[in-house]
């Protein structure tokens, strides 16, 4: 008894930390997992060291079995770290059994890829069941759910069965039943990757309002840089078990370190870059003398009326457009442009300057002068 006390008593002060809010919330302490095979020992994460501050929202990007999911299934010890501690406002999560983990894990919502609906419930009563789990009495289980349902925006489909809803209706089930006990956590894996590109924008939006209205951090897994810009507050970049790159979403698009990150950025700029690709190859072609100039703009700079400027003061250049787009960060927005340059070599190093002085990264594609 003494000792249910201790653990009643350590959780209740654990629930006001997190209700008050902290600088970190989530920390990976030099995490590393290694499993068993008939082969021989597997390593699915290797020596991870992350903290993850209080109500924000958290990406861990990585391609297929780059240990995006035994990582994320730390913070609700479903997995345990072969070394290394996972901590939630100072609480060990890897040193917690019985009670004191499944209250652990009371606070912390999953949403997964396929839904995990039963398919036998109703909307309702698919919401309601983890409630009904917890004992919450039948008249606080109605309240909950109403709220939940018009929060997620399924009202008037409360009696409707999975097989009746869209994808995107299913996963806003998921996301009302991930919800229901108030978790000041919510996990995500690949939430959006079995949604059409309209719906994921729709799920992404909701997550995003979830996140202002409840206060809530979020980590999510996914292998869409198109998930991470437009709703996540900082990355981290997974690649066979290490963190590879992490940072601010902005920072990381603006100035990304490792090979892999260039990859997921490009893919997410630059909207068709095969086509982009055989684009640049034919003008490199057609006029060998010119110069192709990949142009990134940050925040107020993609207002700006730089090329123009630079066409001005440059007047002996022609400039071509090849491509270009501005996509949105939750930190501001971010510009890609493909133009050729062609003109004297005197003039096409002086444009080339002059847009580094303004501060826009310039990168020479192609130079063939």
């Amino acid at each position: 008894l003494s000792s249910l006390r201790m653990v009643l008593s350590h959780y209740s002060r654990t629930e006001v930390f997190l209700f008050e809010g902290g600088t970190e919330m989530i920390e990976f302490k030099n995490v590393s997992k290694t499993f068993s095979t008939k082969t021989g020992p597997v390593t699915a994460i290797e020596d991870v060291n992350l903290a993850i501050p209080n109500g924000q929202i958290f990406g861990i990007i990585g391609y297929s079995g780059a240990g995006k999911t035994t990582l994320i299934r730390m913070l609700n010890g479903l997995e345990k770290p072969t070394t290394g501690e996972v901590k939630i406002n100072d609480v060990v999560i890897n040193q917690l059994t019985g009670a004191a983990l499944a209250q652990q894990r009371h606070k912390i919502g999953m949403i997964f890829q396929h839904f995990n609906l039963l398919w036998s419930r109703t909307v309702k009563a698919n919401i309601m069941f983890p409630l009904e789990i917890a004992g919450v009495s039948r008249p606080q289980r109605e309240q909950k759910v109403r709220e939940l349902i018009e929060l997620v925006g399924l009202t008037g489909k409360e009696d409707r069965y999975p097989s009746e809803l869209s994808g995107g209706q299913k996963q806003r089930v998921g996301i009302a039943r991930a919800l229901a006990n108030d978790p000041e956590i919510l996990l995500s894996d690949e939430a959006t990757s079995a949604l059409d590109p309209e719906t994921t924008d729709e799920v992404l939006d909701l997550l995003l309002e979830i996140k202002r209205k409840r206060k809530i951090t979020i980590v999510l897994i996914t292998h869409e840089m198109h998930v991470i810009r437009k709703i996540c507050d900082q990355v981290a970049v997974l690649d066979g078990g290490k963190i590879i790159e992490d940072g601010a979403v902005l920072d990381v698009f603006k100035h990304p370190q490792q090979a892999l990150t260039k990859r997921f950025i490009t893919a997410e700029t630059d909207p068709t870059p095969q086509d982009t690709e055989i684009i640049l190859d034919e003008l490199v072609d057609q006029n060998p003398n010119g110069r192709v100039v990949r142009l990134t703009f940050h925040g107020d700079q993609a207002k700006l009326p730089i090329v123009s400027e630079m066409v001005h003061e440059f007047p002996e250049v022609a400039l071509n457009i090849i491509a270009g787009n501005i996509k949105q960060t939750q930190e501001g927005s971010i510009g890609s442009l493909y133009v050729q340059l062609t003109g004297p070599q005197s003039q096409l190093d002086g444009a080339v300057s002059f847009l580094r002085k303004l501060r826009v990264e310039t990168e020479v594609v192609s130079d063939e002068q």
